[in-house]
């Protein structure tokens, strides 16, 4: 086989395809891959460039075969759609990223590491629990208002509301505490941002970012473990953008 100097693989759940070109760029191969046979194959092969959509499970494969010996480069699907030729398929996805990422002025996803993703995973399991909490807040403010038990707003209001049900408990209707209840466990089961605030205090970019005015350790978390190379921006104004 021709030595392949470029491939693209596009990612899936269980089947992913392979579109490798030669330094001519001619199609050297044009395969598919079950998950277990993707890090034996691109062991097998001379170190080469090898382009992915940055997109669900990419940073894993990313420094995966970059382990491997390869130079891995992941790009933002909206600028490879134009690269497709066809009606979209993994084989014209994967053809299209082949040609991609090899464009001078393509612009490409840092490769987050092990450390940065889990971060980013507190986050948003953070923002996840955040919400519940005010859905869970909101229903328990209108169920208890049913029975004149009401409270101020916010977390301070929730924490009276909540005392102030443990002591008339025993005179609602035994279906209404059932239900409650249930709500103020689930409320009760918010998990602290102590992990989040630990990173920050042990990261330096985080700990940079956060002396500026109005970003806090929340915020700077966020940026230092979504933006491992702030160099891929040309400017202030197309990072916020």
């Amino acid at each position: 086989m021709t030595e392949i100097v470029t491939i693209r693989l596009d990612l899936a759940k269980n089947v992913f395809q392979v579109h490798g070109i030669d330094a001519d760029g001619r199609v050297s191969i044009r395969r598919k891959l079950r998950r277990a046979e993707v890090l034996r194959f691109f062991a097998t092969l001379s170190p080469c460039l090898v382009g992915m959509e940055a997109c669900a499970s990419s940073h894993y494969w990313a420094r995966e075969i970059g382990r491997i010996g390869h130079e891995v480069k992941l790009m933002p699907p909206a600028y490879v759609k134009p690269y497709v030729k066809r009606g979209k398929t993994d084989a014209s996805d994967a053809e299209a990223i082949c040609e991609a990422v090899t464009r001078p002025t393509m612009r490409f996803v840092a490769v987050k590491s092990e450390d940065q993703q889990s971060v980013l995973m507190l986050h948003k399991a953070r923002e996840l629990l955040v919400r519940q909490r005010t859905m869970l807040t909101n229903a328990l403010r209108a169920h208890l208002a049913e029975f004149g038990i009401i409270a101020a707003q916010g977390l301070e209001g929730l924490s009276s509301l909540k005392a102030h049900f443990q002591t008339v408990r025993d005179t609602l209707p035994n279906h209404a505490v059932v239900a409650l209840h249930a709500l103020l466990s689930q409320a009760d089961g918010l998990a602290e941002q102590v992990e989040i605030l630990e990173w920050h205090r042990s990261n330096d970019a985080s700990r940079r970012l956060a002396t500026i005015p109005g970003i806090g350790p929340i915020t700077a978390s966020a940026i230092a473990a979504n933006v491992p190379d702030a160099s891929l921006f040309r400017s202030a104004r197309q990072f916020a953008a």
